[in-house]
């Protein structure tokens, strides 16, 4: 297989990405959303995270979509508007191949170039070691945990907070 290739999100991904996200809803616990989105759906949560200046790639090979990343609004009010937060989905079958570092990497380089200060991982489990080990391999630190906060597949589940800086960071004035 080919190295994945890392690009900007078309419309044309995003029967692969609802696919790859679909399968994350039903079966993992770094979504806590419960009932998957339809294409129509995605696709419009696309458009608003483009139409607010926010990164949305995928990592492709051999002409197949093997995991998609973005970030997003952290929180809406103003004074986070510096802040971002970031997604990394990776298509089963497809882990440990390095595509979600890949994909992290390029929201990060993305995220600064566009004058964020901040990224934020709010990952779904604290058990989910993959995800918390890739956002530390890339300078992320862990900064809480919320306990329980989330029900899904008939268990509690917790976040785990963990950010980084971009570009300058807190070290000058925006």
């Amino acid at each position: 297989m080919t190295a994945a290739l890392v690009r900007p999100c078309e419309d044309a991904d995003m029967e692969a990405i609802t696919a790859i996200y679909r399968h994350a809803v039903l079966a993992g616990t770094a979504t806590f959303e419960i009932e998957p989105p339809d294409v129509a759906e995605m696709r419009s949560r696309r458009q608003a995270l483009l139409k607010g200046g926010y990164p949305y790639i995928v990592a492709e090979a051999d002409g197949e979509v093997l995991g998609y990343a973005y970030t997003g609004t952290y929180r809406a009010r103003p004074a986070y508007r510096s802040t971002t937060e970031n997604s990394v989905y990776v298509r089963e079958g497809s882990h440990g191949r390095g595509i979600g570092r890949a994909l992290l990497a390029a929201t990060i380089e993305q995220a600064a170039g566009a004058g964020f200060r901040q990224m934020i991982a709010i990952i779904g489990d604290s058990g989910n070691a993959a995800s918390i080990g890739l956002h530390a391999a890339l300078g992320f630190a862990h900064v809480g945990v919320l306990r329980s906060v989330g029900w899904k597949h008939g268990r509690w589940l917790d976040t785990v907070l963990m950010q980084r800086a971009l570009g300058p960071g807190d070290t000058t004035p925006r």
